[in-house]
């Protein structure tokens, strides 16, 4: 297991592959984040609240214009290059890795911002398929660079950059995702998690200082990959809709516990009451955070698993077991985060009681013959930034 791994940031290197495949350096390098979710899960997508920190696996790119109207993209973790057309762009017409790269310049050209022909090299460090939202920081750190690359006055910012990333994931790529994830990847702070309130698009920096609590924040990557574009994700959006539309609401977000009653379909009872009980539990962590009360935070984070497990249906049994071992090994809160099948959970625990924690979760997988997980300590990142 590694603690307090902050992965290092490959600027020099991402310049110098850069430098070496167009012949000339770069205009400059950026990045951004992947995230752990706290607390709050499938609530941004129902306009309610969620819980982020931005982790430190990261997304790097190196760019320079080309004067040309193509996208020339190249990353370190694939063998093949590719050029996409700026004035041929339409949703599907490019696919893999790539759509995230072509999505995010078609989300900018459909809102009517300019979008140069640019060069472009990836580094991703983001795990894959590991629930800590690698989709959001590759279109972030690209949509960062190409508006920097532009240099428009007007070029959207903060909260409205998000937004576009997540129109082009949406629209473009064809995964319907919420807002949580781009948000996070923008706005996040070191040493702080982001409680976000999606309907009136509205954040606070909470401070998240685990270390003077003398906790840590463990990631444990099952290795069960998941895809947002997948059925099940779409499954759960359209039921938290059918079950809005049958409270005669909006949005889930407006529905309150009481209501739930109302709900005579067993299944849209289920979902909606996760929907309505996550957005209460985040409101509580919010609260319980600041003031320093991390039982409550950690009873908080149980309850919001054992909704995704029973009512949400999202879990795995990797996932479940390893929430289970690390309740049982001293953890003070534990649950899944991400959209689900599959993924990462998170813990809370004990410094002391970091190590031992980490090998019954390694004990429990080899004796089940499953893929050895991937454990780590993370500490609350930056968001999306110009390192270069």
């Amino acid at each position: 297991m590694t603690q307090n791994n902050a992965v290092a940031e490959p600027v020099e290197a991402v310049a110098s592959a850069f430098t070496a495949l167009y012949g000339n350096a770069p205009a400059g390098v950026w990045s951004s984040p992947g995230r752990v979710n706290l607390i709050g899960e499938h609530t941004d997508y129902n306009n309610g609240f969620v819980m982020p920190v931005a982790i430190p696996d990261r997304v790097t790119v190196a760019a320079s214009t080309n004067g040309a109207r193509v996208l020339r993209i190249a990353s370190a973790q694939v063998d093949e290059k590719a050029e996409i057309n700026l004035d041929d762009l339409t949703p599907g017409s490019v696919s893999g890795w790539g759509a995230y790269v072509a999505g995010v310049a078609w989300a900018l050209q459909q809102k009517g911002f300019s979008v140069p022909g640019a060069d472009l090299y990836l580094d991703g460090r983001v795990p894959l398929g590991a629930g800590l939202s690698s989709s959001a920081a590759l279109e972030c750190a690209v949509l960062t660079a190409l508006v920097e690359l532009a240099g428009e006055p007007d070029a959207p910012r903060g909260l409205a950059l998000a937004q576009l990333a997540q129109f082009a994931e949406n629209e473009y790529v064809g995964a319907k995702t919420g807002l949580m994830d781009q948000a996070a990847s923008i706005l996040c702070t070191e040493g702080h998690a982001l409680l976000f309130d999606v309907q009136e698009l509205s954040t606070e920096q909470v401070p998240f200082d685990l270390a003077a609590a003398g906790l840590a924040l463990v990631v444990i990557d099952t290795r069960v990959t998941h895809s947002h574009a997948g059925g099940e994700y779409g499954e759960r959006r359209a039921s938290c809709e059918a079950a809005a539309a049958a409270l005669g609401v909006p949005m889930l977000r407006q529905a309150t516990v009481a209501d739930l009653d109302r709900l005579d379909d067993p299944l849209l009872l289920k979902r909606a009451r996760h929907i309505v009980t996550e957005n209460d539990r985040v409101v509580a962590a919010g609260q319980a955070m600041s003031r320093g009360d991390w039982a409550t935070f950690g009873r908080l984070m149980v309850e919001s698993h054992a909704s995704m497990r029973d009512d949400f249906e999202i879990t795995v049994e990797e996932i479940d077991v390893t929430v289970e071992t690390a309740l049982a090994n001293g953890a003070v809160g534990s649950r899944m985060t991400g959209g689900g099948f599959g993924g990462s959970a998170i813990a809370l625990v004990p410094l002391a009681q970091v190590e031992s924690l980490g090998a019954a979760v390694l004990a429990v997988f080899a004796a089940k013959g499953w893929t050895e997980p991937t454990i780590r300590v993370m500490e609350p990142s930056r968001g999306a930034s110009r390192d270069r």
